[in-house]
């Protein structure tokens, strides 16, 4: 199984696992405890034209901040209070990597990322990708972090230069939460008030839920 690190743009027709560490992956994973369908949507006004119709709660930000009008932030602390059938969600990297992705679409932190490492393994053919969302078409450290914990998991595998990085990089648990905690993602979520959000995705493999974007939803991948 040939296992690869990628940035932005997906390349395989085979598994991709889209990795947005602050917040997407980690806000969706925990969602889906709760709800069971998830509609992501790149822009604000299309999440606006479609709750009505679903009866959905609204999650999004822009830059971070919750977005007016919304139910929630991109927040997987405030996501617990919401209980429901349907959310839509829009963010500002991690939704619009998931459009991208033409294989199956997997999404993962390192919230679930010895349970996202495993399902890849048994529905892939030959090929794993991870895919980095970044920030706004620049690398993001905790997403290169995020990749490392999901692909330690497979390290038994056919990995490429970037991936075995990724797990190099890992190694250390005390220096990865020092350098997400550092990043400039989470120095801007810090001052826009959402510093425990940090922390909070930073748990390692408390779920085992696995998402899946398919035909423009996601559900929990069984």
């Amino acid at each position: 199984m040939q296992v690869s690190l990628s940035f932005e743009r997906s390349i395989s027709k085979d598994v991709a696992i889209m990795v947005d560490v602050l917040r997407a992956s980690t806000t969706i994973s925990v969602a889906l405890e709760k709800i069971p369908n998830i509609i992501p949507t790149l822009e604000i006004e299309e999440a606006l034209a479609l709750a009505p119709k679903h009866q959905a709660f609204l999650a999004g930000e822009r830059g971070g901040a919750t977005i007016e009008g919304f139910d929630v932030g991109n927040s997987p602390i405030e996501i617990q209070k919401l209980h429901g059938e349907t959310l839509i969600i829009t963010t500002s990297n991690g939704t619009r990597i998931l459009e991208g992705i033409s294989g199956r679409a997997l999404i993962g932190s390192f919230i679930n990322a010895k349970a996202v490492a495993r399902k890849a393994r048994e529905i892939a053919a030959d090929h794993i990708e991870v895919v980095m969302a970044g920030v706004r078409g620049q690398f993001a450290i905790e997403d290169f972090l995020g990749a490392g914990a999901i692909i330690s998991h497979l390290q038994d595998q056919e990995l490429d230069e970037k991936a075995q990085a990724a797990c190099l990089a890992i190694e250390n648990h005390e220096m990865v939460d020092r350098a997400v905690k550092n990043s400039r993602s989470a120095r801007n979520l810090n001052k826009l008030g959402f510093g425990e959000d940090v922390d909070f995705c930073l748990q390692r493999d408390k779920l085992k839920i696995v998402p899946e974007f398919k035909d423009g939803l996601i559900r929990i991948l069984e």
